[in-house]
């Protein structure tokens, strides 16, 4: 325990109404019983508090902790506070994929070729999870092994909106009814529907496409709910890795990304829903359902296993059935508890060996390198990653009937803290600079079709006046456009005018010196994400591709730095893009 802060003592502080009462709730009311409904999301292969990345225990500004072994201790508390009899466990999503364990399990040592247990698994049908969602990031790594992750865990793995391609037949089990037998009261029958994101069918677009349709998270809940009402269900949740902002990050005919609070609203027989994949603390939101006045009970815990939410449901008889009297939810901070010893000795051999995989040196370089203003300053360190787009592609076309064509290369701060040191560069060094499972692509685009996507990208910048004072950490991130979403271009010079309003500040695009002509072709290195529709950038979607090896970009970067021996920003870095205001440079 942290200062004495037990997880009973921090619902009590949470405000959680009637915390000290739920455990013994129902014992002295022969009508009456409280019900508790955990809930995790995004836990994002965080099985321990580490940060693979640091090579230490995870830290940051707020004192939070991660983990799923954290989550582990909370659970424990909450399940003998409440008596276990008295609660459930769910998960929202994105399990699998999100720190270089679950990379590793995937792609260095494939769990599906050793015969291991994915740690996550493990982990999970240690705690005891009922169902689990499933998430976007899911199917990352391709449906084989997404099939053999679900055969490891002991939980049910849910997504009704998951259907075979071209039909409505869900392609994994759509929702569960769990009975709770509490000691002294008639049967409690508890129906869960899960739901996954629309989003799959863009971002995991090679993995999914002609297998796997996603519907409307919506319209399968109208669908689904009335015939778990029918089953005699007592009380109705449901658990989606789905936002609830009612926005989507994309663009098209795909159905609302992050829809969870219009299924609240929409569909009327739901009680409460756990809902993730924003990455925020939701700790309790009320959303009225427009059918029937009834109020449904929302939670959203952070990521990472930084929170657990954790829902208050009481049920009241009457004439012979149960009815939902009480809602109520909160978070409970994971720092509020140490790790699991027995969840963390589970994965310890896993644990390491990907600590070990990491720390392997595979360079040296002959400088520094940060990433600190790679949003909005030409670094070194972000033009590596560029080079080695760039010359995995030209390698790949030579012969071919595109090999004429100039090679550009696009890439974005994934990580403000990624540094390279000055000496040995390790797998951990990249995997900072490079953090998410991208494989990489190529296709033609013209002149024009550059600029209008460099024009697109620039969104990311507030204007700003000429003469204001330079404050560039404050300009960035305008409509709330995360880093990752501010694309740079290597291979041609152009500067980037925030002075100017959207749409018409990139000026001086030119290639080899002479300016680039609207019909001027291009090949041009990108990641799957972003071809694929994510973060709706133009024309990338639609335009040809002339190379998909299905290469994943952190290993080409560590391949490529493994074969050169030697990072050496002399031999590739060029500051090819500036900031400017009115056309006067900023720095």
């Amino acid at each position: 325990m942290l200062g004495g802060l037990t997880a009973t003592s921090a619902l009590a502080l949470a405000g959680w109404p009637g915390a000290a009462e739920a455990a013994t709730a129902g014992k002295g009311a022969k009508n009456s019983v409280t019900i508790t409904v955990m809930g995790t999301s995004d836990i994002h292969s965080h099985a321990v508090d580490w940060d693979y990345y640091k090579d230490a225990a995870y830290s940051d500004s707020a004192g939070n902790a991660v983990g799923l072994a954290r989550v582990s201790s909370l659970v424990n508390q909450i399940r003998k506070d409440r008596g276990r009899e008295h609660t459930l466990l769910f998960d929202a999503g994105d399990t699998i994929q999100g720190t270089p364990l679950g990379f590793y399990y995937a792609t260095v040592e494939p769990f599906t070729e050793t015969g291991q247990v994915h740690p996550m698994a493990l982990q999970m049908n240690a705690i005891g999870f009922d169902a689990v969602a499933l998430g976007n990031h899911e199917f990352n790594y391709g449906l084989p092994l997404l099939d053999a992750w679900i055969k490891q865990m002991r939980a049910p793995v849910l997504a009704a909106n998951a259907v075979h391609a071209g039909t409505d037949r869900p392609a994994y089990r759509p929702y569960i009814i769990k009975t709770m037998r509490v000691h002294g009261h008639p049967p409690i029958r508890v129906g869960l529907l899960g739901l996954t994101n629309p989003g799959v069918a863009i971002w995991d677009k090679a993995n999914v496409s002609g297998k796997l349709d996603f519907l409307d998270l919506v319209e399968t809940a109208k669908r689904w709910v009335p015939k778990i009402r029918a089953q005699g269900v007592d009380v109705m949740v449901v658990s989606a890795h789905a936002g609830d902002s009612g926005l989507s990050s994309y663009t098209g005919d795909i159905p609302v990304e992050n829809a969870a609070a219009m299924v609240a609203e929409e569909v009327p027989g739901i009680d409460a829903i756990l809902f993730g994949h924003a990455h925020i603390d939701v700790s309790e939101r009320f959303v009225t359902n427009k059918a029937t006045g009834e109020t449904v009970v929302m939670s959203e815990p952070m990521c990472w296993g930084e929170r657990l939410s954790v829902f208050d449901l009481t049920l009241t008889r009457d004439r012979g059935r149960w009815k939902v009297t009480g809602k109520s939810a909160t978070t409970v901070n994971t720092n509020t508890v140490q790790d699991d010893p027995k969840l963390v000795a589970l994965v310890k051999k896993q644990h390491d060996a990907v600590v070990a995989y990491v720390n392997k040196d595979v360079a040296t370089s002959t400088e520094a390198m940060s990433a600190a203003e790679s949003c909005w300053k030409d670094t070194a360190i972000l033009d590596y990653v560029n080079v080695v787009q760039t010359e995995t592609v030209k390698k790949a076309l030579a012969g071919t009937a595109d090999a004429s064509l100039p090679v550009l290369s696009i890439a974005a701060p994934f990580n403000r803290a990624a540094t390279f040191p000055a000496g040995q560069v390790t797998i951990k060094d990249i995997a900072g600079l490079y953090i998410y499972d991208n494989t990489l692509l190529a296709s033609v685009l013209t002149g024009a079709q550059v600029k209008d996507y460099l024009e697109y990208s620039a969104r990311y910048y507030k204007q700003v006046a000429a003469d204001a004072p330079v404050d560039p950490a404050s300009w960035t991130n305008a409509h709330n456009l995360p880093d990752y979403n501010y694309d740079q271009l290597s291979g041609v010079t152009y500067e980037v005018d925030i002075a100017k309003p959207e749409g018409s500040r990139i000026s001086g695009l030119a290639y080899d010196g002479t300016p680039v002509t609207d019909d001027q072709k291009f090949v041009v290195a990108v990641n799957n994400y972003r071809q694929s529709g994510g973060g709706g950038f133009p024309h990338i979607t639609t335009a040809p591709v002339v190379y998909n090896a299905q290469v994943a970009i952190r290993e080409a970067i560590v391949a490529y730095a493994s074969e050169a021996k030697t990072i050496d920003p002399a031999t590739f870095h060029v500051e090819n893009w500036k900031l400017v205001r009115d056309g006067a440079p900023v720095f």
